[in-house]
């Protein structure tokens, strides 16, 4: 995973993602919403170890590998399950996440990679 973070180009996939999401402060307060690519990279791990939403928060927390693969550390928060939830299925309701994952594989292919 961690030689996968470092061949693709996350912030090519950024506006794809911010654009047909659109997460704005809901008001004064609160906590900033999580960087969109953190969360979408956690949809990949949850896609290639096949895991729940639940199992996701967990693994994350629990393992420093996973860790390093989102850029986070021990003192980082880590996006809840529901959080993830919710952002995979804003994704879906505007039929980007399938071509956002379409493009992920392509950026490994073109690397000699296959997922």
């Amino acid at each position: 995973m961690i030689k996968m973070k470092s061949i693709i180009d996350w912030e090519a996939l950024r506006p794809t993602i911010e654009n047909s999401i659109n997460e704005e402060a809901k008001g004064p307060g609160g906590r900033p919403p999580y960087d969109s690519i953190l969360k979408f990279k956690m949809l990949i791990m949850q896609r290639l170890y096949n895991i729940s939403d639940e199992q996701l928060e967990y693994q994350v927390n629990d393992r420093l590998s996973f860790m390093r693969f989102l850029d986070l550390t021990i003192a980082d928060d880590v996006p809840d399950c529901n959080t993830i939830r919710y952002f995979r299925d804003k994704l879906t309701s505007k039929g980007v996440i399938e071509k956002l994952f379409e493009a992920f594989d392509e950026m490994l292919r073109s690397k000699g990679y296959i997922t």
